[in-house]
C-alpha cells in the first residue's frame, strides 16, 4: 500500500465525519477529539484490512498504515525506520496420528503442539501425564504443563469440552518461537479415561522462518534523557475463516484496532502539547495474537531500566462494566502505578479501576506481561467487559459494536492520568520480577 492511498483512506474517513484537517504549518492541537479516532478504527478494523492477522499482507498494510500516521502526529523513527522488522519461527502440521488405549482418536478430539520434525510417542512413561477431571481447572492445566515444557500429555473430561475447543482452535494455527529450539511438545486428548495402557502418537512438521514487523515512534524528550515512558497497543488480530466458498472476516474493531487508534491520539497530544521531560515511545505491537512474539522481540532491544512505565491499551473500545469512558487497569496491586495516575485524575472526579476480572488472567494475556517479567511497571489499560463479551474473537468485532464517544473519553483519561510520568514529576515502583510467572516453553 502506497502513501497516497493511506492518506486517502485516513482523510476520506475524517470528511465523513464533517471535520476538516488544519492545513500543514498550522499550530497543532493537542486536544483529543473523535474524529480521528473513528478514521483509525474504521480504517484498521474494515474489510480491507481483512483481520490482520500476522504473516499476511493486510497485517503489513496495517503496520505501514500505522507508520505512516506516527510520522502524520510528529513522532520520529526508532533507529532509522517506523517499522521494526523480525523473524520468528513457525512450525507447521504436515500429518498427525493419535490412537489411545488401542482405540483411534479422531482429530477433533486432540488439541496438540509439536515442538519437533518428527514425534513418536510410543512409552508412557517417558511423558507427564496428566488428567483434567470435570471439576479441574483446564486453564491452569495447560500453563502448568507449558511451564514446565518437555513432553506433556493431557487427558481431558469431555464434560470439558467447551474450553478445550478453544485451546483446540488456539492450537490450530501455527505455532511459532523465537528460535529453532525445541522445548517441548503437547497433546491433549479429550476422554474418558484416565489412565495410559497404551498410546501411539505419530506427528510430523516443517519449520519456516516469517518475517513480522513492530512499529515504533519516538516523541524525544526537549533535553538528553535516558528515561522512557512507553505507550503501546498491539495491532494484530485473527485470519478469515472459510466455509462454502465463503470468506468469514474477523475485523478485531475491539481487538484491537481501539486500543492502536488510542496510542495515535495520544502520540499527537503529546507531540503537539511538546513539553514532555521524558522521552515518550509509542508501539504497535505484532503478533500478539499468536503469541506475543512482537513485545519479546521488542523487549531484547531495549534496555528495562530505563522504561519507567508501560501503559498497554488493549480493548478499549466499548463501555466498561464502571460506565462509559471508564477504564481498568490489570496487576492494579502490583506496582503504585494506578496510584500515581488517579491522584492526577482527581481533576476528572474520575478514576482508574482494578481489574474486574481477576480469574480472567488478564495481566499475562497481553503484551504488557513479557516487559514485566523484566521489572518495567508494565500494564494493560482497558473497558472490556471480557466476562461477557459476545463479540470477543468473533466475526461480530467490527465497529458497529464499539462506542467510539466512550472509546474517546477513554483516550482523554489516559492523557490526564499519564502527565505525572510524560513531565517526569512521578515515577512508578518496579514490578516485583519474582512474582510474575514465565512465559510458557511450549506455546
Amino acid at each position: 500500500m502506497d502513501i497516497c492511498t493511506m492518506k486517502k483512506s485516513f482523510y476520506l474517513a475524517l470528511l465523513s465525519s464533517t471535520v476538516l484537517l488544519s492545513a500543514c504549518g498550522e499550530k497543532p492541537n493537542p486536544e483529543i477529539t473523535l474524529a480521528p479516532i473513528s478514521a483509525d478504527v474504521h480504517y484498521l478494523a474494515s474489510d480491507e484490512l481483512k483481520g490482520r492477522a500476522s504473516f499476511t499482507e493486510y497485517a503489513d498494510n496495517a503496520a505501514e498504515y500505522i507508520a505512516f500516521r506516527f510520522k502524520d502526529v510528529g513522532l520520529k523513527p526508532y533507529k532509522g525506520s517506523y517499522l521494526q522488522s523480525f523473524s520468528i519461527y513457525l512450525r507447521r502440521p504436515i500429518s498427525t496420528s493419535v490412537s489411545l488405549n488401542g482405540q483411534a482418536i479422531n482429530l477433533k478430539d486432540v488439541a496438540f503442539v509439536a515442538g519437533k520434525a518428527q514425534l513418536e510417542w510410543q512409552d508412557p512413561s517417558k511423558l507427564n501425564i496428566t488428567v483434567v477431571g470435570a471439576d479441574d481447572s483446564l486453564r491452569d492445566a495447560f500453563r502448568v504443563a507449558n511451564q514446565q515444557g518437555g513432553e506433556q500429555l493431557l487427558l481431558v473430561s469431555p464434560a470439558q469440552a467447551k474450553l478445550f475447543k478453544r485451546y483446540k482452535s488456539y492450537f490450530e494455527y501455527p505455532k511459532a518461537k523465537m528460535s529453532k529450539e525445541d522445548h517441548g511438545s503437547l497433546f491433549a486428548i479429550l476422554t474418558d479415561d484416565i489412565k495410559v495402557n497404551a498410546l501411539n502418537i505419530n506427528a510430523t512438521s516443517e519449520l519456516e522462518e516469517k518475517p513480522l514487523s513492530n512499529v515504533v515512534g519516538i516523541l524525544p524528550a526537549k533535553k538528553s534523557n535516558t528515561e522512557t515512558v512507553l505507550f503501546s497497543a498491539h495491532y494484530d488480530h485473527l485470519p478469515p475463516k472459510f466455509a462454502d466458498d465463503k470468506e468469514t472476516i474477523f475485523n478485531g474493531a475491539d481487538d484491537n484496532a481501539s486500543g492502536v487508534s488510542g496510542i495515535i491520539s495520544l502520540a499527537k497530544h503529546f507531540a503537539a502539547l511538546g513539553n514532555n521531560k521524558r522521552d515518550l515511545m509509542f508501539v504497535a505491537f505484532g503478533a500478539e495474537e499468536i503469541g506475543g512474539f512482537g513485545s519479546k522481540y521488542f523487549s531484547t532491544h531495549i534496555d528495562p531500566n530505563n522504561i519507567v512505565a508501560m501503559i498497554n491499551l488493549e480493548m478499549i473500545g466499548k463501555p466498561s462494566k464502571f460506565g462509559a469512558g471508564k477504564l481498568w487497569m490489570t496487576g492494579y496491586e502490583r506496582s503504585d502505578l494506578a496510584q500515581i495516575m488517579n491522584q492526577s485524575l482527581k481533576s476528572l472526579n474520575t478514576e482508574i479501576y482494578p481489574d474486574p476480572y481477576p480469574k480472567q488472567n488478564l495481566f499475562y494475556r497481553s503484551d504488557n506481561a513479557t516487559l514485566a517479567r523484566l521489572g518495567v511497571p508494565a500494564h494493560s489499560f482497558s473497558s472490556t467487559q471480557i466476562d461477557k463479551d459476545e463479540h470477543y474473537h468473533q466475526s461480530t468485532d467490527d465497529v458497529s459494536t464499539l462506542d467510539l464517544k466512550s472509546l474517546t473519553q477513554v483516550v482523554k483519561t489516559v492523557a490526564v492520568a499519564s502527565q505525572p510520568l510524560v513531565s517526569g514529576e512521578a515515577t512508578p515502583s518496579r514490578i516485583d520480577k519474582q512474582q510474575v510467572k514465565q512465559s510458557g516453553k511450549i506455546f
